[in-house]
């Protein structure tokens, strides 16, 4: 086991000495990885943040009724009954929301409670939130939309309006964000390992009288490769953390711009740096692309030198 280390170790000693011999090209195949792995890290970064808001959003039918403003609270209340006939579906929920609370609830979130005070009377009616799971076991009608002209049918009813056909857009949306996201990884992955299979190539040439001294007094073929694979492993891991730095910093001007714009909806959504444990994923899955690519070089390369 000590052997191993120490085998190890002056493999990884070796590949910073051949690094330190070309730190220009090195820094220089630094920044083309970390360009190339900025994109999808940054993708990576925005539906990360985006995710927690997605999955408080409910991808379930909701239907909203708004009652007429004269219409008595007794009747009001009972109203509950005839929607659970009308919806005929054990699984649905429906909440009622008194006038008195809804408005309490706008002054909350809107900011607006002083303007919302100087018109005096309450102008928000009396409402229902049909919850429906998924409408699978709906029976009344062969949709939402004609639960809803249903729905609109029973007395006291003003308004119903069917407010989830965005939140499933809006899910669709994402689903379609991440398979673009994955096929660009993808890409972007290949790029970074063809770089660092060129680059460790370009390594192999320049050496090649080393090697092939090397293996005249015996070395064997995982001793010489070894500084290469730490060689390219440690080229994916820095442009990694470059990249990485490269997206973190790009958010302080984003958030200038998106807090701006979240103020208009009482928002203070900002975006926030991926946690640790997902960088060091990243991090790995960097390094791990550049093994993969100086594995690549060294078996073709090498192999011809044999």
């Amino acid at each position: 086991m000590t052997l191993w280390f120490r085998q190890h170790r002056y493999a990884l000693a070796a590949a910073l000495v051949h690094l330190r011999r070309s730190p220009g090209g090195f820094l220089f195949n630094i920044l083309v990885v970390a360009i190339a792995l900025a994109l999808p890290f940054a993708g990576l970064t925005l539906l990360d943040n985006v995710r927690p808001m997605s999955e408080q959003l409910s991808v379930d039918p909701e239907i909203s009724i708004f009652l007429k403003q004269d219409t008595p609270r007794e009747q009001a209340e009972a109203l509950a009954v005839s929607l659970r006939q009308t919806v005929r579906d054990k699984q649905a929920k429906i909440v009622f929301t008194p006038r008195e609370k809804a408005l309490d609830q706008l002054k909350d979130k809107s900011g607006l409670a002083d303007v919302l005070t100087t018109l005096g009377e309450n102008p928000l009616p009396d409402s229902y939130v049909l919850k429906l799971d998924a409408f699978r076991n709906a029976q009344a009608g062969g949709d939402v939309d004609q639960l809803a002209e249903q729905i609109r049918a029973l007395p006291g009813v003003d308004t119903v309006q069917v407010d989830s056909a965005w939140v499933k857009r809006l899910a669709a949306l994402l689903n379609v964000l991440r398979l673009a996201l994955l096929l660009l990884a993808a890409t972007l992955g290949t790029v970074v390992v063809a770089v660092i299979f060129n680059t460790i190539r370009l390594q192999v040439m320049t050496q090649r009288e080393e090697i092939l001294v090397s293996k005249l007094i015996g070395a064997t073929d995982s001793f010489i490769h070894r500084p290469f694979y730490y060689t390219g492993a440690l080229l994916g891991l820095c442009a990694g953390g470059v990249a990485l730095g490269a997206v973190s910093l790009a958010l302080q001007p984003l958030n200038l711009a998106i807090a701006e714009f979240a103020r208009l909806y009482a928002s203070e959504f900002q975006l926030a740096p991926l946690p640790p444990l997902a960088m060091g994923g990243l991090l790995a899955l960097s390094a791990g692309l550049g093994l993969i690519g100086a594995l690549l070089s060294v078996q073709r390369h090498l192999s011809r030198l044999n």
